[in-house]
């Protein structure tokens, strides 16, 4: 268990950590000459059973808070001491604002220096610790009056922390690992340490890491768990890890970041958050309020924008995005504290929401939707909420890391939640069932719409169909969507058009019978079929009217224009296609020239540079150098038209 001190100082923090553990957590030299705690220290007490108390005892002064933060994030129990003399002071009061932010709800109060005060003092302390508790996490936790310097009453905060150790569950081990990094330092002969306390997941000796948010690899050489040697450590346990890695050195590692598995690395800048304001606060907390924001042991300069009213009065709750000066790492879930400006005074604290908040309409309706239907919500009915309302289905990766799950954890929720998993991880769209029908029914009805407007034309481009749309799905997801209705046979593949089932493009009785001119000189030529020029002349029209026409034959599917000046039938597109096909085949390595590709078709330098880049245009082919390879089978583009 791991218990953080908070209060005032000169409560007799250290004191009272050394009574409990032996240790003297003021480690620093200027602390021992000037008797303050100014940074983080440590001390540990080991108990018969195996369990471990851990104590981080924090700076009590006013000039310190900020290392008094990085202290307190992730621990298990809070113990606020309070000296019987002096009562309630400013470090206090907002040491104990920050554990209320942060959500903290186990804990005790230690009235130390009992020994210089009278009963009836004493049970003014009381009386004032119990207002000051009211309303906040704490206000059900046990006051212990005692006196360090005399033992008194200690043996009872002792006797207290050892039970709530013994029966604090296990703090659950899941997600990707992740250690707050709120110490680092060199041992001889073994390198770089950093300490930290290990907010989820689990590590072991040997395992690569990186650290955050620079994204430097990192391999594990030895961990220190609870102040033991360990092959491996856990979320809830106060971890040090020595790592090694390609130039890594204590430049390379500081306070605020965190060394973290792989899947969970994702700095960012822009984070969606719920935050609540002080009752403390004189004055609402207002639109782009810069800030200091204090997270896990991270601390960063930004602005506050308030996504709904414009401000947010002192002791309310509101939605913000918070936008940082540098990246963080940061997960839905983690709890922060906000200070003013000049770092001087706590104003307020809160909880992520979303890590990965967009740029651009922040505070639209439909965002701000998501974000009240995910606030307090665990991962699944996250899920499930995002599903409900994304109309293009929601990155599974992002959520993934969004939620810090671990590879098993995503595939056990995909499976839990009902929805359509599009792709492979970790490039996955999830979208839900509903969404999903509607958009295939859209899309069926856009064509049926543009065989309505356009009956000469064999349909559109995908590219084309997908800007009809009255939604604009995702390039993957709507590829995905086509595929889909092109298997259930709700639409068909013309070449490289999309059409409905049955659907012929219908010409004017007058293009009808210019066609019925054109088509067998097409026939005739073959594989190298007239110019048209030679088409304008033999059917006695000017060239601009020819050429216009053909421009329609082109659109209805009826032919392909491979050049300025050259039109093919689909068909004997496929034979040449189907040429290009087995010239790869038969080549040792799948590739060919134009000079081979020209000794097999036989119709001429120029026209086979033609073709062979109408081929690479309509993804037939793929060119390497003076070479090419074929990388789709040729009746998957010029299939549907041939006899």
């Amino acid at each position: 268990m791991i218990v953080a001190t908070a209060g005032h100082i000169d409560h007799g923090k250290t004191l009272l950590v050394k009574a409990l553990t032996g240790v003297d957590a003021d480690r620093l030299p200027e602390e021992k000459r000037r008797g303050m705690t100014i940074d983080l220290g440590f001390a540990y007490r080991h108990l018969d059973d195996g369990a471990v108390l851990g104590f981080v005892d924090v700076p009590g002064h006013e000039k310190f808070v900020r290392n008094m933060l990085a202290g307190v994030g992730g621990i298990d129990f809070a113990l606020l001491i309070i000296a019987a003399d002096d009562g309630l002071m400013p470090q206090t009061e907002e040491h104990l604002a920050i554990l209320d932010l942060l959500g903290v709800r186990t804990g005790a109060i230690a009235i130390t220096k009992t020994d210089r005060v009278t009963p009836a003092r004493l049970d003014d302390a009381r009386a004032e610790v119990e207002i000051l508790l009211d309303g906040t996490t704490l206000e059900n936790a046990p006051v212990f009056p005692l006196s360090a310097m005399t033992g008194d009453g200690v043996p009872a905060l002792q006797a207290h922390l050892e039970s709530a150790a013994r029966s604090m569950a296990a703090r659950p081990d899941s997600g990707n690992f992740r250690l707050a990094v709120d110490r680092t330092f060199t041992v001889a002969g073994a390198g770089v340490v950093v300490t930290g306390t290990v907010y989820s997941g689990h590590v072991a000796v040997g395992d690569r890491l990186l650290i955050s948010p620079e994204g430097t690899p990192v391999r594990v050489r030895g961990i220190h768990a609870q102040n033991r040697d360990a092959q491996a450590g856990r979320a809830g346990e106060r971890c040090a890890l020595n790592i090694t890695g390609s130039g890594v050195g204590l430049e390379s590692v500081q306070r605020g970041d965190w060394l973290l598995a792989e899947t969970a690395h994702a700095p960012t800048r822009r984070l969606d958050a719920s935050i609540r304001l002080l009752n403390a606060e004189k004055k609402p907390l207002r639109h782009w309020t810069p800030v200091h924001v204090h997270l896990a042991a991270s601390a960063e300069t930004g602005r506050v924008a308030v996504l709904e009213g414009g401000s947010i009065a002192p002791g309310d709750s509101g939605l913000v995005q918070i936008v940082l000066d540098n990246p963080v790492g940061a997960l839905a879930g983690d709890r922060f504290i906000l200070r003013d400006q000049s770092a001087r005074r706590t104003i307020g604290g809160g909880r992520i929401v979303d890590p990965f908040s967009p740029a651009r309409g922040r505070a639209r309706p439909q965002r701000l939707a998501i974000l009240h239907s995910v606030r307090d919500a665990a991962p699944g009915a996250a899920l499930a909420a995002r599903l409900a309302q994304a109309v293009d289905g929601i990155d599974l990766g992002r959520f993934t890391r969004t939620y810090n799950l671990a590879p098993d954890e995503a595939a056990a929720l995909w499976e839990d939640v009902r929805m359509i998993r599009v792709g492979s991880p970790p490039e996955q769209t999830g979208i839900s069932p509903g969404h999903w029908d509607a958009l295939r029914d859209e899309i069926v009805t856009a064509l049926r719409d543009w065989h309505a407007t356009r009956p000469d034309q064999p349909g559109p481009e995908e590219a084309r169909l997908r800007r009809a749309l009255t939604r604009k799905p995702g390039q993957y997801l709507f590829s995905a969507a086509i595929l889909d209705l092109l298997h259930g046979k709700r639409i068909a593949r013309d070449g490289v058009y999309l059409t409905l089932p049955g659907h012929r493009a219908v010409f004017s009785s007058e293009d009808t019978a210019i066609w019925e001119q054109v088509r067998p000189m097409l026939e005739e030529g073959a594989l190298r079929p007239p110019r048209m020029l030679e088409i304008a002349e033999a059917i006695s029209r000017d060239g601009r009217a020819t050429e216009r026409f053909l421009t329609r034959a082109a659109r209805a599917g009826l032919i392909h224009q491979v050049a300025n000046n050259r039109y093919y039938l689909p068909e004997t597109l496929l034979q040449l296609a189907e040429m290009a096909a087995a010239l790869a085949r038969e080549s040792a390595n799948g590739l060919f020239s134009a000079g081979d590709y020209n000794k097999r078709a036989g119709i001429g330098r120029n026209l086979t540079i033609n073709l062979l880049e109408f081929f690479d245009k309509k993804g037939l082919t793929r060119r390497t150098g003076n070479e090419r390879t074929v990388i789709v089978p040729a009746r998957d583009i010029f299939g549907n038209r041939a006899p």
